[in-house]
């Protein structure tokens, strides 16, 4: 199955795995640096109109996180994970809500392309085929291209 919403196609391609792919109009290491500095990654993570508080953001070989995504009507969502590798055009970690625990295993490439654009290509791994199911009937695909495009107004910014 391959479906795409916008920019981002999302590909299931196991029964415990989705594939992601979104470009854009920045180089590949400016896309990586919006998700491994606390100030940029702030700036884009969770939906229009929240906030992010970071209670921990150590985007580095073996550091964690920890953030919590705050609506304006009170509702909050907490994540975690630990990276497991960071390094030039790759970042490896686990993620996971607080509210359904089970982490997820994601695999990130910051891939360059002509015309200084690139390409960010994500391989989620779930627990198990419930767990990538649930995720696929969640909606997250929708999520998900609503923060590339946030990525996309932070790095007019930026470049």
């Amino acid at each position: 199955m391959t479906e795409t919403t916008s920019l981002t196609a999302h590909t299931r391609t196991g029964e415990q795995s989705i594939f992601h792919r979104r470009e854009f109009a920045a180089p590949a290491a400016l896309v990586q640096r919006a998700h491994t500095e606390a100030d940029l990654f702030s700036q884009w993570m969770g939906p229009q109109g929240t906030s992010v508080r970071l209670d921990r953001f150590d985007a580095q070989t073996g550091g964690s996180f920890r953030y919590v995504v705050e609506a304006p009507d009170g509702g909050a969502w907490a994540f975690r994970g630990a990276y497991h590798e960071v390094s030039p055009g790759l970042i490896v970690h686990t993620w996971e809500y607080e509210g359904e625990p089970g982490p997820t295993l994601e695999t990130l490439r910051f891939v360059d392309l002509p015309g200084g654009r690139s390409a960010i290509e994500v391989t989620s791994t779930y627990t198990s085929k419930e767990a990538c199911d649930a995720m696929l009937a969640s909606g997250m695909d929708a999520g998900m291209d609503e923060d590339f495009e946030r990525i996309d107004a932070l790095l007019a910014t930026l470049v």
